[in-house]
């Protein structure tokens, strides 16, 4: 497989999309392994799905630092920690800051259950459905400063139906979710990813 991509896992819920990345990885389907999976909360399920991985789960409270900086600078000092190269932000609820992203520079991912630039922030299933659009979907993004505003990596498109719900809309969603995320992932692992700008280019 040649060299082994280390990933740091950040949540903050049940970790479904850490799950995906775990069993991505497990299959060979994507040349990396999770080296940490890092939550701000101390019951969020995503650290048992990785203590039941064998991969260290760690809590580090957002309400033991001074403020975001403090606690991103301990979020960098545990990454490197585990030699981590890409960081994957998996419903993890938390504004990150410069410090973060500085450290690891077109390293840090996340996935938004929305068509960016369309529905950024919370409940983006809830604001497509309350705008009556026609398609839905996901994207896995660089992580810039903005709220979901990095440069676009992938997206899946989700066509909505008749008597959809945010539940029925958000489960069809995190299924594209789960084949998208370990997706880019693989694209990085094989150093397929160029940023200019606001476009990433896939070699």
């Amino acid at each position: 497989m040649g060299k082994i991509l280390n990933i740091g896992v950040l949540v903050s819920g049940s970790g479904t999309n850490l799950q995906s990345i775990i069993d991505a990885c497990a299959r060979e389907e994507v040349s990396a392994r999770v080296a940490c999976v890092i939550s701000n909360k101390a019951d969020a399920y995503a650290l048992e799905r990785a203590r039941l991985a064998g991969i260290p789960a760690l809590h580090l409270d957002h309400r033991a630092y001074t403020g975001r900086e403090a606690y991103d600078e301990a979020l960098v000092a545990t990454l490197r920690e585990f030699e981590v190269e890409l960081v994957a932000m998996a419903g993890f609820m938390r504004i990150i800051t410069p410090v973060l992203l500085e450290a690891f520079p077109n390293a840090v991912m996340n996935i938004h259950p929305a068509l960016l630039p369309a529905f950024p922030g919370l409940h983006a299933q809830r604001q497509a459905l309350e705008y009556g659009v026609k398609v839905a979907g996901c994207t896995v993004h660089f992580v810039d400063p903005g709220t979901d505003t990095g440069p676009i990596i992938i997206q899946a498109a989700v066509p909505l139906v008749q008597g959809d719900t945010e539940e029925t809309l958000s489960a069809r969603i995190q299924k594209e979710e789960h084949r998208i995320y370990p997706e880019a992932i693989r694209m990085f692992a094989q150093g397929r990813l160029n940023v200019s700008g606001r476009t990433v280019g896939v070699n």
